[in-house]
């Protein structure tokens, strides 16, 4: 038996009864959460050999969850100065025609340590572009993928499916030039496989779950014939029954929430991310089927539109917080979007009133934990709970003085003030050092990495400064 002992810090607890314990001290005891409390009532129950961290002058609380990202877009985040749409289009052709298990390795080894050095210890990941493109020709590069997540030592949930009608889809294979044409059998074979293998991996710290492309009732479908997309849902959700994965969809929006209902894809087990401008039938559905919902208040897609998301809290609807990282102007930083998201909400509402400092610090903890379904064991500080902690240093200028710890966490901290990160119980990063990575190595492969793709498929223009980033009101 191993033992951590963390003392003297101020735990944000998120428990039941949101404590905020001033002097606390958290015991840990293998993969648990052995005690939480004063020191005086903590510090006796730890064996004389156990390991102490001094947590004088910082805050002890949850390791965050991030409900909603993407896979592969780590890498070519810095390919969008050319504006949204010639992103897209990159990163579709990267993702179908020029990734190897390489590019998937590098790219899952540089999230990981971009989100664990921000105090991410649980994330959901889409295996590529969401809707648009997600690479499920084979499940050597899904797999590839998970076992990188994994071995980081954090938590993860990789989300892979059909991507949208019609089938078949081409993709070519980077290492050697070799294309094919799947379709949806195939898709969701390949679905099937990656679950298989992917919930083996890492003590079961990976997790696979399925994703399909959106549709919505209000755009008739995109022009495609109903029948085909009832069969490509019935293939999804008969998987989805079978091995009792999470179900996650990417850019719902008005209407879209309650066409799922009608497709079966709604339920505890339902995951949905953007969900802009909802209509009360779609706040009702995911309301009377305990849908849960993940906001992304720093994505493009809530500039478009925006989530209803106190409506929804007092509709009942559990709202989780996401990254939708990484993408040309936001990474992994979730304290920048808790900052981010009561802003927005505020702005819409004229007050400042809307979503105070606890509640968006439980959106990315027990409620993202109760997303997952996971709230028994994650998003809190409690005995018996799974030990995922984070230390956040807080003897910095920016957020002294030493006082309303909620309210600095969310309106004043960001990723860098992030000290020491613990997942299972161990001890991933200590005074900034990662133990389970060797950072420049990482970082290396990456740009190699990088660079090799934008060569090979010859997108160079992209990586240009436009000339209108200067001087302009707008980009063109």
């Amino acid at each position: 038996m191993t033992e951590i002992l963390i003392t003297d810090g101020t735990l944000i607890t998120v428990d039941p009864e949101r404590r905020v314990i001033e002097g606390g001290a958290l015991l840990i005891r293998d993969d648990r959460i052995a005690a939480v409390g004063t020191m005086a009532e903590v510090e006796k129950l730890a064996a004389a050999g156990a390991q102490r961290i001094d947590a004088r002058r910082m805050v002890v609380m949850p390791g965050l969850i991030d409900g909603h990202g993407h896979a592969g877009h780590g890498l070519v985040k810095s390919l969008g100065a050319a504006g949204t749409d010639r992103w897209v289009e990159a990163c579709l052709k990267i993702y179908g025609h020029g990734s190897t298990a390489a590019f998937w390795r590098a790219e899952a080894e540089l999230a990981s340590l971009e989100r664990l050095k921000g105090g991410v210890t649980t994330a959901v990941s889409l295996f590529g572009g969401g809707n648009d493109l997600i690479r499920n020709d084979a499940p050597d590069y899904a797999l590839a993928y998970a076992d990188a997540v994994g071995r980081s030592g954090t938590r993860s949930y990789l989300a892979i499916g059909p991507n949208r009608a019609p089938f078949p889809h081409r993709f070519t294979r980077g290492e050697d030039g070799r294309s094919a044409e799947v379709g949806l059998a195939e898709q969701m074979a390949v679905a099937e496989a990656v679950i298989s293998g992917g919930t083996a991996l890492h003590g079961g710290r990976v997790n696979v779950c399925l994703t399909a492309p959106v549709y919505g009732a209000d755009r008739s479908q995109d022009g495609l014939d109903p029948s085909v997309i009832r069969d490509c849902f019935d293939r999804v959700m008969d998987l989805r029954a079978r091995t009792g994965v999470l179900f996650t969809q990417d850019g719902h929006r008005s209407g879209s929430i309650a066409f799922a209902g009608e497709l079966g894809a709604l339920g505890p087990f339902a995951l949905m991310s953007h969900a802009i401008d909802l209509t009360p039938g779609d706040i009702a559905a995911a309301r009377d089927t305990d849908t849960r919902i993940v906001h992304n208040p720093s994505a493009v897609m809530s500039i478009w539109g925006r989530c209803p998301v106190p409506e929804l809290i007092e509709a009942g609807v559990t709202v989780a917080l996401g990254s939708d990282g990484a993408a040309p102007d936001r990474g992994y930083d979730m304290f920048r979007h808790m900052a981010q998201c009561m802003h927005y909400h505020r702005r819409h509402f004229r007050d400042p009133k809307v979503l105070p400092p606890g509640k968006v610090i439980e959106m990315a903890t027990i409620d993202a934990a109760r997303a997952l379904g996971r709230e028994s064991e994650l998003g809190s500080l409690e005995a018996g709970k799974k030990a995922d902690v984070i230390l956040i240093d807080m003897f910095k200028p920016h957020l002294m003085p030493f006082n309303m710890p909620v309210t600095r966490v969310a309106h004043f901290v960001n990723a860098a003030d992030v000290d020491t990160v613990i997942v299972d119980g161990r001890v991933l990063m200590r005074g900034r050092k990662v133990a389970s990575a060797d950072e420049a190595a990482v970082l290396e492969a990456a740009e190699a990495e990088m660079a090799r793709v934008i060569a090979d498929l010859d997108l160079a223009a992209l990586t240009a400064i436009p000339d209108a980033y200067w001087r302009s009101a707008r980009l063109p």
